[in-house]
């Protein structure tokens, strides 16, 4: 008869404070579920990848794989290839942001971009300012490094510039070290800043001196007109990072800084002692996708497939959702945020949503105390077809309601 044995982290007290207060991300722990068959997923924010065409695919994968080899699979400089940091100028040329390569820092998707700033600008205690909800990536990123994470509410032309001009003046000038937004079809939130508020943003934080970083990972995925004026034009000093996340592939892990060169030269000394350099496999990769394939014409695929699932969420959240619910309306990107009563707690909903076949992130891994949010929740229509879409939004009203009903009967009986 074998013993059973307890295993204990022997290097507990040893993990710095700042570790020990991290939470993990909802969106990776729901990954696990999501691959399960009897399961919809409207948890992760995943591109549809199966759209991209091999052909295209296959082209720029054996570019790296053929003459440029020898560069492809060598050490590179920690600012990334000059071809590749060309290419970026490019695409932000195509969006009205003038930059030159030395402007310009290739980093390990946005993600580390964002964890790149965070390690170059963050003391213990500075006070950042974000959306609330923002995307958690982003508050991983941040909170690693102990800021003071002040949020402020969006609508459905964004962030609230009445109310970030109360918290500046309250704050003082300087008082804020940056200012993080993602001003196109927000994560979570699925909203897009107004050009008006977008003017206004760029004046409060030059009347300030707050430093704003613009993360645009879905700039280009708007599904009627062109891209929205980025920040980045309005002002040369807006941090500005870039993903081939959503227009490409996510598994080529490119994504870029583009700022002034004295900010950049600080965060590639961070990044030397971070990794060194990217990976310059994937920016060969990426370098000729977006120099000899198509890649505008698989884009619209992109955005007329989203559309249409987008359409089909939206038709569903009409039919079967309660009146006592309310979401935003996305003109591009992923994601629709959904808010119920505030006495419902969607956290504890998903086991009875995954009972019945659906998952979705809940809203409070979207701020920063983790408590704000939790009747509320983000729905992703970017990954399924538009019928399990619609059969998702099914499963899960009949929870919303099963758990509504039960609330209702408790403010009868007058418990709550």
């Amino acid at each position: 008869m074998s013993s059973a044995h307890l295993t204990f982290d022997s290097t507990s007290d040893k993990i710095a404070t700042r570790v020990r207060k991290m939470r993990s991300s909802a969106v990776r722990d729901l990954f696990a579920a999501a691959t399960r068959d009897d399961i919809i997923s409207l948890a992760g924010g995943m591109p549809d990848v199966r759209l991209l065409p091999k052909e295209a695919v296959c082209k720029a994968a054996e570019a790296a794989c053929g003459v440029a080899r020898s560069e492809a699979l060598q050490y590179g400089g920690t600012n990334g290839r000059e071809a590749t940091r060309r290419v970026f100028c490019g695409l932000m040329r195509d969006i009205g942001v003038r930059c030159r390569p030395d402007e310009v820092l290739i980093t390990t998707g946005a993600q580390e971009a964002l964890d790149l700033i965070a390690k170059t600008f963050i003391d213990p205690g500075d006070i950042i300012i974000t959306e609330g909800p923002t995307y958690l990536g982003a508050l991983q990123a941040f909170s690693a490094y102990e800021p003071d994470i002040h949020c402020i509410p969006f609508d459905e032309e964004g962030m609230r510039m009445d109310l970030l001009e109360e918290e500046l003046e309250r704050l003082g000038v300087g008082a804020v070290k940056f200012l993080y937004t993602i001003p196109n079809f927000q994560n979570p939130g699925g909203v897009t800043m107004s050009s008006a508020r977008r003017s206004r943003l760029i004046e409060l934080a030059d009347r300030y001196d707050v430093m704003v970083v613009e993360d645009d990972p879905y700039g280009r995925l708007r599904y009627n007109g062109g891209h929205m004026i980025p920040l980045k034009v309005l002002s040369s000093d807006v941090i500005y990072l870039g993903t081939i996340s959503k227009v490409f592939a996510p598994g080529l892990r490119t994504g870029w800084i583009a700022a002034p060169k004295d900010v950049l030269a600080r965060i590639n000394l961070v990044k030397q002692g971070t990794d060194l350099c990217g990976s310059s496999f994937d920016q060969v990769v990426v370098e000729h996708y977006f120099t000899d394939t198509p890649w505008e014409r698989t884009l619209q695929t992109f955005v007329r497939t989203y559309a249409e699932r987008r359409d089909a969420m939206l038709a569903a959240l009409d039919e079967f959702f309660p009146p006592e619910a309310s979401w935003t309306h996305p003109d591009g990107g992923f994601f629709v945020w959904v808010t119920l009563p505030e006495y419902v707690d969607v956290t504890s909903m998903l086991a009875t949503a995954l009972e019945a076949g659906v998952i979705y992130t809940p809203g409070n891994g979207f701020f920063p105390d983790g408590v704000r949010g939790r009747n509320s929740m983000r729905i992703a229509f970017c990954y399924e077809n538009p019928e399990a879409i619609r059969e998702a939004i099914r499963r899960l009203a009949v929870v919303i309601e099963e758990r509504l009903q039960l609330y209702r009967a408790f403010l009868e009986a007058g418990a709550l």
